[in-house]
């Protein structure tokens, strides 16, 4: 049976759609909850895969998240290992870090519901090419990656330049989430941390505005979350089925 490793940072970030489709493909999940003062990372290459879900924290942080060195250089192993990996909003901004790309404060918060485009490259890519045009999703972030050396731009918007890249042929890295419903977002919405944080914005971003357009627009990502995370799951299923063939040594 495939086994794959998820790296967790809070409580309230969760794989959310994606874990019943990994778990419907057969894979069994761990997970790391640098959360705990007794995580362990565990052998990587046990493992077929690898997703980094979202945080609060800032990637440079590391004298309050010391676990932020470790688990960096795990993502550098892993990567190093050819194997797929996936990174969510905070996850994607420690890929881009490992890779020896810069993590920086966007212009502006994206809290709640933003277009993105697909760049050219975007549009042929096994993941970003079952995107429309333009869509609609679910966003929560204050810093932004630059595109790693060696990298593909995939994704880009108005108010975030680098939305989304991919590294060789299995490393991908999402500042959007994909991976929420209606229920994930309220949680959000009414976490601690998260309500400050939107309170000091001084009235820009209206949580009641969220909750509206979250009605309006979760049927579509939810339907995008499907195609895109079945295009993850695939690179999973040929690195499960490439190991299991792999001579013993």
């Amino acid at each position: 049976m495939p086994k794959l490793l998820v790296f967790q940072h809070v409580p309230h970030e969760i794989l959310g759609t994606l874990d019943p489709m990994l778990r419907s493909a057969g894979f069994r999940i761990r997970y790391v909850n640098f959360g705990r003062s007794d995580y362990k990372i565990p052998g990587l290459r046990n493992y077929d895969g690898l997703i980094v879900l979202g945080g609060p924290m800032n990637v440079d942080e590391t004298e309050e998240y010391p676990y932020l060195v470790p688990e960096t250089e795990s993502i550098r192993e892993f990567i190093q290992m050819e194997a797929p990996v996936l990174g969510i909003c905070l996850g994607s901004q420690l890929i881009a870090k490992a890779l020896g790309a810069r993590v920086k404060k966007n212009p502006e918060k994206e809290i709640g519901w933003y277009n993105i485009s697909t760049t050219e490259e975007g549009k042929k890519d096994r993941l970003t090419g079952t995107f429309d045009p333009v869509e609609k999703v679910f966003q929560w972030h204050g810093d932004t990656f630059e595109i790693p050396p060696g990298a593909v731009h995939l994704a880009t918007s108005p108010a975030c330049t680098n939305q989304a890249f991919r590294y060789g042929d299995k490393v991908y890295g999402f500042q959007f989430h994909l991976e929420v419903d209606a229920p994930m977002i309220e949680r959000w919405l009414v976490n601690p941390v998260n309500k400050k944080e939107i309170e000091e914005l001084g009235g820009r971003i209206s949580p009641d505005a969220i909750r509206s357009e979250t009605s309006k627009y979760i049927g579509t990502l939810s339907s995008l979350s499907r195609r895109t995370f079945s295009g993850f799951i695939d690179l999973l299923g040929g690195a499960s089925e490439k190991k299991a063939h792999m001579p013993s040594v």
